[in-house]
C-alpha cells in the first residue's frame, strides 16, 4: 500500500513534464498509477473475502506514537477498486477530452493523480490522524480541480465554497477524532473500535463532531449546496470526484465508524434523518434542471443521502445494501457524467432544451447512457436494481423510513428518464442536433463502467460473498444479495417505484409549475452567501474597531494584556520567591546599568538615528553579558546580529524623516512609561518564575555527551543547531526564506530575478580605457557621498571578511562559530561593499540572484537531511565520514557540515535580498523620482552626471 502511495506521488511530480512532452496523451501513461491500485485490490481479493485484513505499518513520528498504519478490509477494498478503476478510466477519457495546448492541462494531470493518491491514503488509513491528513489533502486537491478554469469567476467561487464547507467540517471531525483517541489512549481505529466507548455526554459530542465532517464531505443536508455548484469543474473531475471518489469519502467514513458508533445516541437519528431529507430534496431539485450535468449533480446529492441512510442505520441488511449501492452508484454515475462530457464536447451543449435526435446520431452512446441510467433507476438485471431492492428490503419493518425511501426512489426513476429523454430523445419543434461520432477513447471508459454494472447484476450472489464480511460487523447476515429473491415485498415496492417514476415523467408538463413553486424559501447557495456575507461584515466591524492604524496602540494593547493576565496571576502566586545571586562579577552590574541607561535614553530620543544607536547599545550590552557568562557562541552571534540590524536600520532610516513626529501629551507620555515599566517587571518576574519552576532534570544536561558521541563535535551550541535540534533550525530557515520573500515583494516594483544593474560608464572614460580604482561602483556615486578612505578600507578587508566567514563556517562544529555566524559575517561584508560603492558595487560583489542563494541554501539543508535518512534511516541524523588525503593525513567530515553550509547560504541570501530591496531597489526608486541630493548618480550620455 505504501508503494501505491509513492507511485501516485511520483506520477504527480512527473505529470507536468509528461504533459509538456506528449500533451493530453500523457494521461494514458498517468492512468497506470490508479490502475495499479485497482490491480492491487483485485490481487488481494482473497485476503479480504473471508473478513480478513491486509495490514502494513511503518514508523513515522515516534514521539507522538504515530505510525503509517495502513489497513484494508472489505469496505476499503471496495473503495480501492472504485478509486483506482474509475480513476484510470477517467484519465484515459481525459486524454481525448482535452485538446492539445489546453490551458492548465499539466496542472490538471498532476493534481488529478495526486488526488487519486490522497483518496488511496484516506481509505487505507487505520490511524485516525493519518486519515485526517489524507482527508484534508483530498479537500485541497479538489479545490484545485474544481477551480481548474481560473479565468472563470464561477469556477473560483465554486472551488472556494467547496473548500470552505468541507474544511470546516474536517476541522470539526478532527476534534471528534481527538476526543475518541484520547479516551482510547491511541488513534488506531482498529484499537479505538475495540475499546469501550466513553460516557454519554463525551460520546455524543465526539459523534456529532465526526458526523459534521462526514456529512459535509458527502454533501448531506444541511451541507448539500456546495456539490451542484462544483459542477463548474471539467467533466472528468465531476465524473471522478463527485461520483466515485471525494463525495464518497464521507459515506466511507460513516461505513468505517458505523460498526463501533452505530449504537451511540445521535448516530442513527442524525444520519437517517439527514439522509432522507437529502434523498428527497436532491431528487426533487434534479427534476427542475435543464442542464444535464446539474441534473446528475442533484441526483448525486440524492443518492448520497440514500447511502447515508444505509450506512447510518446500523443493521446488517442496511450495511449490505449500502455496500451494493456504493458500488452501483460509482459505476452508473461516473458513466453518465462521462456521457454528458461527450455530448458537451461533440454537440457543443448539454442543455436538454437544445438537444434533439442525438439518439439516432449516436446510437452506441445512447446505449451506454441507457444502461447506466437503467442502473440508476433500478431496472433489472443491473447492479442498481440489486442494490435498490436490498435497500427497500432492509427497511420493511420501518414504515416511515420505507415510505420516504420509496418516494425518493421514484424521484430517481423520474430524473433518470428525464436524463435519457432530454439527452437522446427527439423534441418536437427543435432541429436535430449536429453530433459528430464520439471518439473511441472517450466512448470506451463510460461503456466499460456501464457494462460493469450490467455484468455485476447477475453476479450479485458472488458479490454478496465479498460484501457480507462487512455487514457481519453489525450482526448475522440473514439475507444475501441476489438478482431474484422471488415475489417479495421489496420486489413489489421496486415495481411501485418504477411505476411512480414513469408517472412523474409523464405528467412533467402539468408538474412543471409545481416544481417551480415548491422549493425551499432560501436556497443552499443563498444561505451560504448570506452566512459568508455576514462574516465579512463582522470582520469589517471588528477590524474597524480594533485596527486603528496606530502601532503604539497595538503594542500597548498587547503589553497591557501581558501585565493584567500573567501579571495578576504572578502576584497571586508569587512564584519568583527563589534564592538569587545578584551577580557573579561586578562587571555584570556595570553592563546592566549601561543597558538600562541606554534603554531609558532611547525612549526619550528625538532623532531616529540616535534612538537606533541607543537600542544597538542595549543589544551589544546583552552580547557582553553572554561573554561574562561564558557563552562565546551566543555573544558572537548577538554581536553580528546587532551589527546587521543596525545596517538594516540605516537603510530604512534614510527614507524616513530625521526626527520623530510630535511627541504626545505629557499625561499620555507618562501612561506609556508606566505600561513599559510594568511590562518589564512582569517579564522579569516570569523569567524568575521560569528559572525556579523546573522539577525534572534538564535534557540539556545530556547535550555535551551527545554532541561528541552522536554529533561528532565539541561545540555544543553548533551541534545542537545542526543535529540535536535540527528540525527547529530547518523551520527557522524556512522562516528566513519567507521573510526575505516578503521584504522583496514589498519593495520591488519589478521581478527581483531580472538582470542585475550594469555599471554605467564613468565620465570622460572611453570604451577600452582602463583606470585603476579601489571600487568600480564607487564612481557612480555623487562626489559628496564618496569616501576614498571608506573605499580603500573596504577593498582591503572585504576578502578577509569572507575568508573569516568561511573559517567560522568550517570551524563551528568544534569551536565558536557556525553557518549562522559565518553567514552574518559574509552578509556584513556585502553590506560594506554596498555602503561604500552603492548598488552597482553590490552587483559586482555578488553577481548572483538572492533568490537562487536562498533556494540553494534551503535545498542543501534539506538534502543533507535526506542523506542522513538514506545512510541511517533517520532524517537529519549526522554521519561521520573518515577520509585521508596526501599531505593532510586522516581527517573526517560530518554530514551536518552540509546542513550548516545551507544555513550559511540562507543567511547570506537573506542579507543580499535585504540589501537589494531596502538598498539597491530603493536607490533605483530615488533615481527614477529624480530626488536631489539623495541616492546614487547615473552617468548620462555625454558624460554628464
Amino acid at each position: 500500500m505504501l508503494v501505491l502511495l509513492i507511485l501516485h506521488l511520483v506520477a504527480a511530480l512527473l505529470a507536468p513534464l509528461l504533459v509538456r512532452t506528449w500533451g493530453p496523451r500523457a494521461c494514458l501513461l498517468l492512468a497506470l498509477a490508479p490502475a495499479a491500485t485497482a490491480g492491487w485490490a483485485v490481487a488481494h481479493t482473497g485476503a479480504v473475502r473471508d473478513g480478513g485484513a491486509v495490514v502494513e505499518t511503518y514508523p513515522w513520528i515516534a514521539q507522538l506514537d504515530l505510525d503509517l498504519a495502513l489497513r484494508v478490509t472489505t469496505l476499503s477494498w471496495l473503495m480501492l477498486l472504485l478509486v483506482g478503476g474509475v480513476g484510470a478510466l477517467v484519465l484515459v477519457y481525459s486524454a481525448r477530452y482535452f485538446e492539445a495546448g489546453s490551458v492548465g492541462l499539466a496542472r490538471f494531470a498532476a493534481v488529478m493523480v495526486a488526488f487519486a493518491g490522497a483518496m488511496v491514503g484516506l481509505v487505507v488509513s487505520d490511524d485516525l490522524l493519518l486519515l485526517y491528513v489524507f482527508w484534508e489533502l483530498t479537500t485541497v486537491f479538489s479545490y484545485l480541480l474544481i477551480g481548474h478554469s481560473t479565468e472563470r469567476r464561477a469556477s473560483r467561487w465554486a472551488a472556494a465554497q467547496a473548500l470552505t464547507v468541507t474544511t470546516l467540517g474536517g476541522l470539526a471531525m478532527l476534534v471528534g477524532f481527538l476526543l475518541l483517541g484520547h479516551h482510547a489512549e491511541g488513534y488506531r481505529w482498529s484499537v479505538v473500535a475495540a475499546a469501550p466507548l466513553p460516557g454519554s455526554g463525551y460520546l455524543v459530542t465526539a459523534v456529532l463532531l465526526v458526523l459534521a465532517g462526514a456529512l459535509a464531505k458527502s454533501a448531506i443536508f444541511p451541507f448539500n449546496a456546495w456539490l451542484p455548484v462544483a459542477m463548474a469543474a471539467p467533466t472528468p473531475v465531476s465524473a471522478y470526484l463527485h461520483a466515485a471518489a471525494m463525495v464518497k469519502a464521507g459515506v466511507f467514513l460513516l461505513g468505517l465508524l458505523g460498526p463501533a458508533l452505530a449504537s451511540a445516541g445521535p448516530w442513527r437519528p442524525v444520519t437517517v434523518v439527514a439522509g432522507l431529507v437529502t434523498l428527497v430534496i436532491g431528487g426533487w431539485a434534479a427534476l427542475r434542471q435543464t442542464d444535464l450535468k446539474l441534473l446528475l449533480a442533484y441526483g448525486t446529492v440524492s443518492q448520497l443521502g440514500l447511502l447515508a441512510v444505509m450506512f447510518g442505520a446500523g443493521t446488517p441488511k442496511a450495511a449490505l445494501a449500502g455496500v451494493a449501492m456504493l458500488a452501483a452508484h460509482a459505476l452508473f454515475k461516473a458513466a453518465l457524467f462521462l456521457v454528458v462530457g461527450i455530448l458537451d464536447h461533440e454537440a457543443g451543449t448539454r442543455d436538454l432544451r437544445d438537444l434533439s435526435g442525438v439518439g439516432r446520431a449516436a446510437p452506441v452512446l445512447a446505449t451506454v447512457a441507457g444502461l447506466a441510467a437503467a442502473s440508476m433507476a433500478g431496472l433489472p438485471p443491473l447492479l442498481g436494481f440489486v442494490g435498490k431492492e436490498a435497500v427497500l428490503a432492509a427497511f420493511t419493518g420501518d414504515p416511515l423510513v420505507l415510505a420516504v425511501l420509496v418516494a425518493g426512489s421514484a424521484l430517481t426513476v423520474a430524473y433518470s428518464i428525464r436524463f435519457l429523454w432530454g439527452a437522446f430523445g427527439t423534441r418536437p419543434g427543435v432541429p436535430d442536433t449536429a453530433m459528430a461520432r464520439p471518439p473511441a477513447a472517450m466512448l470506451v471508459p463510460p461503456a466499460v463502467l456501464a457494462v460493469a454494472g450490467l455484468v455485476a447484476g447477475p453476479a450479485a450472489g458472488w458479490l454478496s460473498g465479498l460484501f457480507e464480511p462487512y455487514a457481519e460487523l453489525f450482526g448475522p447476515v440473514e439475507e444475501h444479495l441476489a438478482l431474484w429473491h422471488g415475489p417479495t415485498v421489496a420486489l413489489g415496492l421496486s415495481a411501485l417505484v418504477l411505476a411512480g417514476g414513469v408517472v412523474l415523467h409523464l405528467v412533467r408538463g402539468p408538474l412543471a409549475p409545481v416544481l417551480a413553486r415548491l422549493r425551499w424559501p432560501v436556497g443552499g447557495n443563498q444561505g451560504y452567501e448570506w452566512v459568508t456575507h455576514r462574516f465579512d461584515l463582522l470582520a469589517i466591524e471588528v477590524t474597524g474597531a480594533t485596527q486603528r492604524g496606530s502601532l503604539p496602540q497595538y503594542l500597548g494593547t498587547v503589553l497591557v494584556a501581558l501585565v493584567l493576565v500573567p501579571g495578576t496571576a504572578m502576584l497571586a502566586t508569587a512564584p519568583w520567591r527563589v534564592d538569587l545571586t545578584p551577580w557573579d562579577n561586578p562587571v555584570q552590574l556595570v553592563v546592566c546599568v549601561v543597558i538600562a541607561v541606554a534603554a531609558v535614553l532611547a525612549v526619550g530620543a528625538r532623532r531616529r538615528l540616535t534612538a537606533m544607536l541607543l537600542v544597538g547599545v542595549t543589544g551589544y550590552g546583552t552580547a557582553m553579558m553572554f561573554v561574562l557568562y561564558g557563552a562565546p557562541d551566543l555573544a558572537l552571534t548577538q554581536f553580528l546580529v546587532e551589527t546587521a540590524t543596525i545596517a538594516v536600520f540605516v537603510l530604512v532610516l534614510r527614507r524616513l524623516p530625521e526626527r520623530f513626529s510630535a511627541r504626545p501629551l505629557r499625561r499620555s507620555r507618562w501612561v506609556r512609561r508606566c505600561v513599559g515599566l510594568a511590562a518589564g517587571l512582569v517579564m522579569a518576574g516570569l523569567a524568575l518564575a521560569a528559572s525556579g519552576a523546573r522539577r525534572a532534570p534538564s535534557i540539556s544536561a545530556a547535550f555535551p555527551d551527545l554532541s561528541v558521541a552522536e554529533g561528532y563535535g565539541r561545540n555544543v551550541v553548533n551541534v545542537t543547531l545542526v543535529d540535536i535540534r535540527a528540525w527547529d533550525t530547518m523551520g527557522e530557515l524556512a522562516v528566513l526564506v519567507v521573510t526575505a520573500t516578503g521584504v522583496a515583494s514589498l519593495i520591488f516594483e519589478r521581478s527581483r530575478t531580472g538582470p542585475r544593474p550594469r555599471r554605467p560608464q564613468p565620465a570622460g572614460l572611453r570604451p577600452g580605457d582602463r583606470r585603476t580604482v579601489w571600487l568600480r561602483g564607487g564612481q557612480t556615486l555623487r562626489e559628496r557621498r564618496r569616501s576614498i578612505v571608506f573605499e580603500v578600507v573596504t577593498r582591503l578587508i572585504f576578502h578577509t571578511m569572507l575568508l573569516f566567514s568561511l573559517f567560522l563556517l568550517f570551524s563551528g562544529h568544534n569551536a565558536p562559530g557556525g553557518g549562522f555566524s559565518g553567514g552574518l559575517v559574509a552578509g556584513l561584508a556585502l553590506a560594506l561593499r554596498y555602503l561604500a560603492g552603492g548598488r552597482y558595487e553590490l552587483a559586482e560583489a555578488a553577481p548572483v540572484g538572492a533568490g537562487m542563494v536562498l533556494g540553494t541554501g534551503l535545498a542543501v539543508s534539506v538534502g543533507s537531511g535526506v542523506v542522513g535518512l538514506a545512510l541511517t534511516g533517520d532524517v537529519l541524523q549526522s554521519v561521520k565520514v573518515d577520509l585521508w588525503l596526501p599531505l593532510v593525513g586522516h581527517f573526517y567530515l560530518v554530514t551536518s557540515l552540509f546542513f550548516d553550509i545551507g544555513v550559511y547560504l540562507v543567511v547570506v541570501g537573506l542579507v543580499l535580498d535585504i540589501l537589494r530591496s531596502l538598498g539597491a531597489e530603493v536607490d533605483r526608486h530615488v533615481e527614477a523620482a529624480g530626488e536631489p541630493g539623495r541616492g546614487l548618480t547615473v552617468q548620462r550620455e555625454g558624460g554628464t552626471p
